[in-house]
């Protein structure tokens, strides 16, 4: 890169987001790009919140669902602190995982209930479903409930004068692989890289879902191109 400008980089996130803040800090500038929004599904519960040990959120979008519906009192496993905010309650019992992985929240999820039980998992029509692939067969009994999915906008938004993008989910990167092939493509977590490896546009790099880890694959591939030939 010739110019002295920090390079823009497309998010699907707001400019004060926790996330955009760790896209300044690797030395980008982010560059707010509302392309998809959550709309939320109808799904009927999968049993009554008083018949399961407790209430299992992976995103602040589920946790907004369900909000409203959730017993005062009940447990809730929540994968980060933006899922607990999003919530927006105080009478519930609140427990977060050391961090805010799914691997993470499984560890939490044996570590409160040993004996394992029946658990109410509010999550997006797409996610990976990591939950339901560990606890199968196991004495934790996953109930799932779809309460939101990511869908485009309409109108859809062109995408800004950027350097790269930035995918947050596989359905992102299916959007954003082919409006995106003359600049840099990033993904958030394996399957997102896998998605835009399926749309034909290969990421140019990928970190797993950690801000930590976003921020060092930034800053690494931002040293690489202003490193000279």
């Amino acid at each position: 890169m010739t110019s002295t400008a920090a390079p823009r980089l497309a998010l699907a996130r707001p400019a004060q987001h926790p996330l955009a803040d760790t896209v300044r800090k690797a030395g980008w500038e982010p560059v707010p790009y509302a392309f998809t929004s959550l709309k939320v599904m109808a799904q009927a519960l999968p049993m009554p919140f008083e018949a399961a040990q407790a209430f299992v959120a992976l995103s602040p979008a589920g946790a907004k669902v369900a909000s409203a519906a959730l017993p005062s009192g009940t447990v809730c496993l929540l994968q980060g602190a933006g899922t607990a905010e999003a919530l927006g309650r105080e009478d519930l019992e609140i427990h977060l995982p050391a961090e805010a992985r799914a691997e993470a929240l499984w560890d939490l999820l044996r570590t409160r209930f040993p004996e394992g039980g029946d658990f109410i998992l509010a999550r997006g029509e797409r996610s990976r479903e990591y939950l339901e692939a560990a606890t199968r067969g196991s004495a934790w009994r996953i109930h799932p409930w779809i309460t939101h999915r990511e869908v485009a906008r309409d109108p859809f938004p062109p995408l800004p004068d950027v350097d790269g993008v930035l995918a947050l989910s596989p359905f992102q990167a299916e959007i954003l692989a082919p409006i995106a092939l003359g600049v840099q493509r990033f993904a958030w977590g394996e399957a997102t890289a896998e998605a835009f490896e399926r749309a034909g546009a290969p990421a140019h790099a990928h970190c797993e879902p950690k801000p930590s880890l976003l921020w060092a694959m930034l800053a690494q591939h931002l040293k690489k191109e202003e490193s000279p030939c």
